[in-house]
């Protein structure tokens, strides 16, 4: 039993994750070279057997007898022949055992030279698969230094590469500081994989909620949809496949404590959690929040929605440069036009919502009826019923309560004939 080389490829084995027969194949291939090298041929008369329980290993050589030697690693003479046989004749194949204790010393360091290439090749691949399998997943590295404008994150056997483009605005990297980044790019090279990570990407923000949360992690509750924009404020919509599973309420977590540790990872930047909707309007009207919304008039076809705020919501649903505008947009995949109050009633936008607009809104003066803000004609009702002041039968009326104005007919008429 070779010891000394069953030992070493046991602890390259180990160290170098390269599995036991990559390294006796490197071994084989680098002994059959060896022996092209010290008799300067290229035949393939060498055959290299190796155990690969006990790491013995023979060399011979199959040579053909002939009568004068053209290749002595592929021919031999008969005369050679007939003192290893006597019974070989020209023609004949024989196998002569190759001591490698004989090569030269040229073609013992290129046998060498093969097995260091060949570890380190199937080094370069190992590491390419290892770090190929986490592209689009995020990975905890630590940042070593900076070179130019871009950032060498340790990832642990590998280094990876933090652009300029994909660091976040404002954030201010740390020597040894920890980071979670998302894998964008894995690339094989000759120097080993090139790794390419970002901070801005949205995958990110959906990653790490798998990272906190069971029921993202598990499937039952699925993120649609993801609109960021890095360092500022992210919208996701989510959706739950359990009726019994509140999809928003999962995100958030009991005191807002899964949400806030994503917020800390992405050093305070800002998180929406909507509820996904296949009703594209309820889904624009909750991508737009926090502002609240009239109406939604949405053409899925062409992918474009015109949206209704009160004159008040206008700004709020707009946002600080536009920036909630822009994100619900994103989010929902539709360009979004907002107008307030006034100009959809003056362009006709408004007409057939306007009632509902008013059955839903909550504004009350200290009587408990609606005030006078955004109705010009009509009577107002308590809880939000808005009417005309008449009912569709011009004989009945609307009786006038301590608590309000109600929809039900008076029964004054039958009263009186009483």
């Amino acid at each position: 039993m070779n010891n000394e080389l069953l030992e070493a490829l046991t602890i390259l084995e180990k160290e170098k994750n390269i599995s036991k027969e990559t390294l006796l194949e490197a071994i084989r291939q680098s002994l059959i070279q060896a022996c092209k090298n010290n008799w300067k041929t290229e035949a393939d008369s060498v055959v290299v057997n190796i155990d690969p329980e006990t790491c013995e290993y023979e060399v011979y050589a199959m040579k053909t007898v002939v009568e004068q030697v053209e290749d002595e690693l592929a021919q031999i003479s008969l005369t050679k022949a007939k003192m290893i046989d006597s019974r070989y004749e020209l023609g004949d194949v024989v196998r002569v055992d190759i001591k490698s204790k004989e090569f030269g010393r040229i073609a013992t360091q290129n046998a060498k030279n093969v097995i260091l290439q060949k570890i380190r090749e199937e080094e370069r691949k190992v590491l390419y698969n290892e770090y190929y399998e986490k592209e689009h997943d995020i990975v905890t590295g630590v940042v070593q230094r900076y070179f130019g404008r871009n950032i060498s994150i340790n990832l642990g056997r590998a280094d990876a590469t933090l652009s300029a483009e994909e660091q976040i605005r404002g954030e201010v990297y740390r020597p040894t500081q920890r980071i979670k980044v998302y894998v964008l790019e894995v690339k094989d090279t000759p120097k080993g994989p090139r790794i390419l990570v970002s901070r801005t990407h949205p995958e990110l923000v959906k990653r790490l909620f798998e990272e906190e949360v069971t029921e993202v992690r598990d499937g039952t509750v699925e993120i649609k949809s993801i609109a960021r924009e890095a360092g500022s404020r992210t919208k996701i919509a989510v959706w739950s496949n359990n009726p019994d599973v509140d999809a928003v309420g999962a995100c958030v977590g009991l005191n807002g404590s899964r949400v806030s540790a994503v917020v800390d990872e992405l050093n305070g930047e800002k998180i929406d959690i909507i509820n996904w909707d296949e009703n594209s309007a309820l889904l624009i009207e909750n991508a737009l929040s926090p502002a609240k919304v009239i109406t939604v008039l949405a053409d899925p076809d062409e992918k474009v929605a015109k949206v209704v705020v009160p004159d008040y919501q206008l700004s709020l649903a707009i946002g600080k440069e536009g920036q909630n505008a822009r994100l619900a947009a994103r989010l929902t995949g539709f360009k979004i036009d907002i107008k307030n109050e006034t100009q959809a009633r003056e362009s006709g936008d408004l007409l057939e919502y306007e009632e509902d607009y008013y059955a839903e809104d909550e504004y009350y003066d200290e009587d408990g009826y609606y005030e006078d803000e955004y109705a010009e004609d009509g009577a107002y009702a308590e809880n939000g019923e808005y009417n005309d002041g008449y009912t569709e039968d011009e004989e009945g009326f609307w009786e006038s309560t301590e608590n309000g104005y109600t929809g039900e007919e008076s029964d004054t008429s039958s009263d009186n004939e009483e």
